[in-house]
């Protein structure tokens, strides 16, 4: 039975946003459920979902969500909504449950300033559309994210989902130029610009970035574009944890300028079928002759050292489009997949911890940033893992697992003096605490 004041609302969103472009709860196709119910925790309502096409339309979903004092959770594409913790409603609170708010009908090219290398779009376009529009303009959008088929902008940002490419390009906060926003209180908000130098209105950018949904909805964004390069090359060295762990560093102090450099832990080696022991997986982009001497150079520093390696041309991209594949894979319900960060220089030792022998891991070796993917663990093994790398002065956030897993533990693992800062911030842009609540750090 829909409850009087439930027909109210849905009446409210279909005279915004018109009958076709919301879906009650019930109507909702399985999958698309099963998606979504893996973001909110057991036992809550969820509504309907509502599509707004535009901003504005988007502006007043939202401020009716606030009058009537409902839950938003907002999605892209859903990719990554079983990622992180579980939004949890308070019934005292919010009686009616959760209005899931849908961007991916917000996914328009607003503006491509090839020459300026920017580009303006709406947060719900695909990352893989907007890569097939730059390169008419031989330009791309220097991120790697999960599931790049899917993924959209405003979702890649609100995760801060970066990639392998991280090493050249940093992360995802670095190619925001410009960004707005809908409030809690249904207003748009913007900060930044279309252009590359601009100091217009505070930081928001780096705030939104990583923030999972909890300040507001990502509307639209301006973002950093590249020119694309003549020619790839990626070499592959394998061999002895200490003498991978000298040839990265020997890599990164060096002049070579590789768009990627990733240690693989030695099973991920032996299901790539590069053979055994720790591997070094390296990625140049730029003229052929660069290209080729910076390959040669890195060859010769593995054989000095010991290490078989394999150099790939034509079927590099195969190679790393099968390394994301097995970490992640089509299984999030599962399966567990954990970000970590850790010292660079202890990246190598922690793909040699105990645990790893039950799953993958990979870490990003100039940032020591990297994800693990594990079968069959207990809540107990995280925690075991998530000491190792807090004694080394880093984290690990559980981003996958199965909601038993997610209800027994800590996603986010942070205790820190971070979070008064952080609870400031979220009353600051959403006091209802509207937007996926008790999800993200601190229950915040």
């Amino acid at each position: 039975m829909i409850l009087p004041k439930t027909t109210e609302l849905i009446q409210e969103l279909e005279s915004i946003v018109g009958k076709d472009n919301i879906s009650l709860w019930p109507d909702i196709q399985l999958t698309k459920k099963q998606q979504i119910s893996q973001a909110i925790a057991p036992n809550t309502t969820i509504n309907c979902i509502v599509h707004p096409e535009t901003q504005e339309q988007l502006s007043s979903i939202v401020a009716g969500n606030a009058k009537n004092n409902w839950v938003i959770l907002p999605i892209g594409s859903g990719s990554k909504l079983h990622w992180g913790g579980l939004v949890r409603v308070e019934p005292a609170a919010f009686e009616q449950g959760v209005i899931v708010v849908s961007c991916d009908r917000l996914n328009r090219l607003i503006e491509h300033a090839a020459g300026d290398l920017t580009v303006t779009v709406e947060a719900g376009m695909k990352y893989a559309e907007l890569q097939r529009t730059l390169a008419q303009a031989g330009q791309f959008l220097a991120i790697d994210p999960t599931y790049s088929e899917t993924a959209t902008i405003g979702g890649i940002i609100a995760t801060a989902d970066t990639g392998s490419l991280r090493q050249r390009y940093r992360g995802v906060r670095d190619m925001l130029l410009g960004i707005s926003f809908v409030r809690s209180d249904g207003k748009i908000a913007k900060a930044g610009g279309r252009v590359v130098k601009n100091v217009a209105g505070y930081d928001l950018m780096k705030l939104f970035t990583g923030s999972y949904g909890t300040l507001g909805i990502i509307s639209q964004v301006t973002l950093r574009v590249y020119p694309q390069q003549q020619a790839s090359g990626t070499v592959v060295l394998v061999g002895e944890k200490n003498n991978i762990a000298q040839a990265t560093q020997t890599l990164l102090s060096s002049a070579l300028t590789p768009v990627a450099v990733d240690l693989l832990s030695t099973k991920l080696v032996t299901e790539l079928d590069l053979g055994k022991g720790v591997g070094l997986i390296t990625r140049f982009k730029s003229i052929i002759d660069s290209v080729e001497e910076q390959s040669n150079q890195l060859l010769e520093m593995g054989d000095n050292l010991g290490l078989n390696y394999t150099r790939y041309h034509d079927y590099e991209a195969e190679l790393w489009q099968k390394l994301k594949q097995l970490i992640w894979n089509d299984k999030p319900s599962t399966e567990i997949i954990c970000k970590i960060g850790v010292m660079p220089n202890k990246a190598v030792e922690t793909l040699h911890q105990p645990a790893l022998e039950k799953g993958f891991g990979l870490i990003h070796a100039g940032s020591g940033l990297g994800e693990l993917h594990l079968n069959s663990v207990t809540s107990e093994t995280i925690l075991e893992l998530r000491h190792w790398c807090e004694s080394i002065g880093g984290f690990l956030t559980v981003l996958s697992a199965p909601l038993e897993i997610k209800q027994k533990l800590d996603v986010w693992g942070y205790n820190q003096n971070a979070l008064d800062i952080m609870r400031r911030i979220k009353q600051q842009f959403d006091p209802q605490n509207m937007f996926n609540p008790n999800s993200f750090v601190g229950g915040i």
